[in-house]
């Protein structure tokens, strides 16, 4: 089972989201999403990322350089997963329920409470509106581009949309970070804690890694 330690940073907060990048690059914690689950979608795109929190938002940047780009979707609640897509998916270590936080490479999100693939509750306007994003593209949506294509996604999720009590954060959570991009010429569903199934299913939280805040 995987793990990491998410650092605390208190001046995140006050940086607006363009600007965290030079403080998350010394001082957050760096991981990779390069396990390949399935051998039926061998493709992998380089996927790095740094996070850490404040009092009461968690912060994760995303770095990506792969085949090909595409982002139809610019209206927060839409099938993201079918764009150039990264994804957090976590849950309190004593719930069986999770959330999942899905963005396209413009930032648009995808994020609900769920209690399985099938059963979910999604965010409200407000809880959407909450989580602030900063992508190095252009929020507008675009058809699939072939060629290799860089971008960098920053997201500041708060703790109370993961169903958290910042002033009670729990020692840790259980967690994924994902990559994946179903509708496009490069389909890939590459994952950072490995999952051991017989095909491509991020909505397992029997197989999250650990989290400590």
């Amino acid at each position: 089972m995987k793990k990491l330690k998410v650092p605390y940073l208190a001046t995140l907060d006050v940086l607006d989201l363009s600007s965290v990048g030079f403080l998350m690059e010394s001082k957050a914690q760096r991981e990779y999403i390069d396990v390949i689950n399935w051998e039926e979608y061998p493709y992998k795109p380089i996927v790095a990322f740094d996070i850490a929190r404040s009092d009461v938002n968690l912060y994760i940047r995303y770095f990506v350089k792969g085949n090909s780009l595409k982002a139809l979707h610019e209206v927060d609640g839409s099938p993201v997963y079918t764009d150039s897509c990264v994804e957090f998916f976590m849950k309190r270590v004593d719930d069986h329920n999770y959330y999942n936080f899905e963005f396209n490479c413009i930032g648009t999100c995808d994020a609900s409470h769920r209690e399985s693939r099938d059963v979910k509750q999604s965010l409200s306007p407000e809880e959407y509106a909450s989580i602030r994003r900063y992508s190095t593209m252009e929020h507008t949506a675009f058809p699939e581009k072939l060629g290799v294509h860089a971008w960098e996604l920053v997201v500041s999720i708060p703790f109370r949309v993961m169903g958290l009590d910042p002033e009670n954060l729990p020692e840790k959570i259980m967690g994924n970070f994902y990559k994946c991009a179903d509708d496009t010429e490069f389909p890939h569903f590459v994952s950072w804690s490995p999952i051991d199934l017989p095909s491509p299913n991020f909505h397992c939280p029997g197989f999250f890694g650990e989290i400590y805040l």
